[in-house]
């Protein structure tokens, strides 16, 4: 998934706030519409942002939806993203690549 994705979702004030509610646990799409003064359709787009971005997943259950936080998808991307932008990173991928090669051409010799 795209890092693009990840901050385009959190590009949106109102998404961020759904997330903050979302960190205390998780809520159903009418607890986080009580939150809100956005129309129907317009928390359903939210919603979908934050889930195709992979920050949040749903859960149906009955006739009702859950919405959580997926923390770790957060972390991760906000970790790569900052290696991209790390002075050292290229030198840092440069390293593991010749260290996954060397690994490899050891275990095809054996």
């Amino acid at each position: 998934m795209p890092v693009d994705k990840v901050f385009e979702a959190l590009a949106s004030t109102a998404r961020r706030k759904i997330l903050a509610y979302l960190n205390q646990g998780e809520l159903s799409a009418g607890e986080i519409a009580e939150r809100f003064d956005f129309s129907k359709p317009a928390l359903s787009g939210h919603l979908r942002i934050l889930e195709e971005a992979g920050l949040i997943t749903r859960e149906k259950r009955g006739q009702f939806v859950f919405f959580k936080l997926v923390p770790e998808r957060l972390a991760n991307t906000i970790f790569a993203w900052a290696a991209e932008v790390c002075p050292v990173a290229g030198p840092l991928k440069r390293e593991s690549r010749a260290r996954a090669r060397s690994k490899k051409l050891r275990e095809e010799g054996q």
